[in-house]
């Protein structure tokens, strides 16, 4: 039977939660700022290489944040718009509450919770777990990126792929983000920038993708932004 929690009550099984973790562990929260607790479970499950997907819902990541994400292999990192659910969920349990998993939230607010065991209900959890996988997939997965990136230089860090759609760049330009480019094929950004890469347009070296000078020439451009570094491309470029 689901049980009832409070603010202390959602913290200390949202940590036998990540603890307890063997095969998969799915955190959804609008707000990411985690506090060093939480951030030492996490690493612990990156060295056991553990499937840990973190699917949050504001733009903007503190910068120690992404700093600390890049260093996590088995940590995916994936944005939803209008994302305003909180779920913390494992393959034996979950947590579905107003908590965000900010360290201002879990000292200082008020909060309630309800904790829902597989073994105990099923379908309770099964119809949570869907519902995570459903944002999961309509989720834009992010790649982290903190280099800084000089005036004048061409190499582009690996950018997060909702933080390639910078409208006003987009607009402006009549091109089209990587991301965009990719809705438009019916593909996700990964595979599009495989096939971007693929024709020739960016190269992949020091773990960042670069625009060549064919893909300047065919009418590729490298921005930066208040989220990052991004490409754009022409509409009808030949991939």
């Amino acid at each position: 039977m689901a049980k009832f929690l409070n603010t202390s009550g959602i913290n200390y099984h949202l940590e036998e939660i990540i603890k307890g973790a063997r095969d998969r562990l799915i955190i959804i929260s609008p707000y990411l700022k985690l506090n060093d607790r939480i951030r030492e479970l996490l690493e612990d499950k990156d060295r056991l290489k553990i499937d840990v997907r973190i699917i949050y819902g504001k733009a903007d990541l503190h910068p120690e944040e992404v700093k600390w994400l890049r260093n996590l292999k088995y940590v995916r990192t994936s944005y939803c718009n209008n994302l305003h659910a909180k779920c913390y969920l494992s393959e034996n349990a979950c947590i579905i509450g107003s908590l965000n998993l900010y360290s201002f939230s879990q000292i200082n607010n008020n909060e309630m919770g309800i904790f829902i065991e597989r073994q105990n209900d099923h379908q309770l959890y099964q119809d949570a777990y869907e519902e995570a996988q459903r944002l999961i997939r309509i989720s834009e997965e992010v790649r982290i990126s903190l280099e800084v990136v000089e005036k004048d230089a061409h190499p582009a860090p690996k950018a997060a792929a909702h933080h390639e759609d910078d409208e006003k760049s987009e607009n402006a330009s009549g091109l089209l983000t990587t991301s965009k480019l990719a809705q438009k094929h019916k593909m996700k950004t990964e595979p599009m920038l495989e096939k971007l890469t693929a024709a020739g347009y960016l190269e992949w070296r020091d773990d960042k993708h670069f625009l060549t000078e064919q893909g300047k020439k065919a009418g590729g451009q490298f921005k930066t932004g208040r989220f990052g570094a991004y490409f754009l491309w022409p509409e009808d470029i030949v991939l």
